[in-house]
């Protein structure tokens, strides 16, 4: 860029006309065309600023605010004079280069359309992209610039490419399609849009891990983020923290042998679940789900191998407990939950109810007031609460009424009944 000459300068530079000059900068930064706009209105003037103008437009010192300037007459006067070849290279040349922020703009509409439409990629990311969603979460991972977002999106692609997998840890897949073990870690751009991806698509879309084909809860009665996200990975069979939470389990039929000691409580990790997963021979069978580990320990203790197949969530089920529920399902089994009769209760049996789904075990709103007659207390301590019983809309209104939270190991004696073979 050529230095402003003195003359420019005096003209037109230094510290007081500076807000002048970004105005007048402001209107080339808009210009659609070069050629449009050559009028251009100016208002609340300073005394300084009106004498720049007059001296750019050969007139007199006006007195008024406001001034209406001919663009073109300045540029003639400006080539006349030998200062430049317009206003907006003097502007330039004291200030540096203006870019046309309107063509900028269209440029950058146009490049995310023709990034958005790009066809070959992996189908649940072209779903995905057609949301308006996708869209806002791309730009903001990117931070609005198209070169980045398909940079993103090429990753994106090249991870879902490789799902499902096969209990392949995280932190491997990240290495091996992107060269950085922790390239798919939380929060990272491309887990993030991957994630979204897969949470679209759902376990209905090709690309699920075998058995576990049942489609994704939705609503307040998910788990937290990160236990989400784990499971959502665990559903394309990618292991993350997996020997964390283990599922609790007893007496599940397996085909080609036994796995576990019949009548002994046994754990199943993630990983095992995803690497190894066992031939479940439940098809058809009554499978029962309970929230609490002491409610299968007093089962095992009271039944042994007599128990009927039990299933414990430890509270909301994580990836481990998710990913055997949905092998069991996929397996044919019939599910049988019960919980806590607290709020965190009917809100994990809304959540297991709709997502296997299953079915209430002894969760009805008769069985809640028989537990209530038989508790020990009768002091309140159910706070108010929106929840409602999915299965049963009576059943939050009768905890309402009597405010009495009753544990599942409460009410251990029927349930045991009912898991009793024979």
């Amino acid at each position: 860029m050529n230095r402003p000459d003195a003359r420019l300068e005096r003209l037109l530079g230094g510290r007081g006309l500076a807000a002048l000059r970004q105005r007048l900068r402001r209107h080339f930064e808009r210009q659609i065309e070069p050629d449009t706009g050559r009028i251009l209105h100016l208002g609340g003037l300073e005394p300084a600023e009106r004498e720049a103008l007059a001296l750019l437009t050969g007139r007199p010192v006006s007195t008024a605010r406001s001034a209406r300037i001919d663009l073109a007459a300045i540029d003639a006067a400006m080539q006349a004079a030998g200062l430049c070849e317009s206003l907006r290279e003097a502007l330039e040349r004291l200030d540096g280069p203006i870019e046309n922020r309107t063509a900028l703009r269209t440029a950058a509409k146009q490049a995310w359309a023709a990034m958005l439409q790009r066809t070959g990629r992996d189908p649940r990311l072209l779903a995905w992209l057609q949301t308006s969603a996708a869209r806002a979460l791309l730009k903001r991972l990117a931070r609005r610039d198209a070169v980045l977002a398909e940079a993103l999106l090429a990753q994106a692609d090249a991870v879902m490419r490789r799902l499902p997998a096969s209990g392949l840890p995280r932190a491997q897949l990240a290495a091996q399609v992107l060269g950085n073990a922790h390239a798919l870690d939380a929060g990272q751009p491309v887990a993030s849009l991957v994630l979204a991806a897969l949470r679209r698509g759902g376990a209905h879309h090709h690309g699920a891990v075998p058995g576990t084909d049942v489609p994704a809860a939705h609503g307040g009665d998910e788990p937290a983020d990160e236990e989400r996200a784990r499971s959502v990975w665990a559903r394309a069979g990618v292991l993350v923290n997996e020997l964390a939470r283990p599922v609790l389990l007893l007496n599940l039929p397996v085909g080609g042998g036994p796995l576990f000691e019949q009548g002994e409580p046994a754990y199943l990790s993630l990983r095992r679940l995803l690497r190894d997963p066992p031939r479940w021979a439940v098809q058809s069978r009554d499978i029962y789900v309970c929230e609490n580990p002491n409610l299968l320990a007093i089962a095992a203790d009271r039944l042994g191998a007599c128990c009927a197949p039990f299933v414990c969530t430890d509270g909301m089920p994580a990836a481990a407990q998710r990913t055997l529920l949905d092998q069991l399902a996929g397996a044919g089994a019939r599910l049988y939950y019960h919980g806590d009769f607290d709020w965190p209760g009917l809100r994990i049996a809304n959540h297991v109810l709709r997502r296997w789904p299953a079915r209430p075990w002894r969760m009805h709103a008769r069985d809640y007031e028989a537990a209530v007659q038989a508790a020990p207390h009768r002091k309140r301590d159910l706070a108010s609460s929106r929840i409602v019983a999915s299965w049963d809309p009576q059943l939050a209104s009768a905890m309402h009424r009597h405010g009495l939270a009753v544990a599942e190991e409460a009410v251990a004696d029927s349930l045991i009944e009912d898991l009793r073979l024979g």
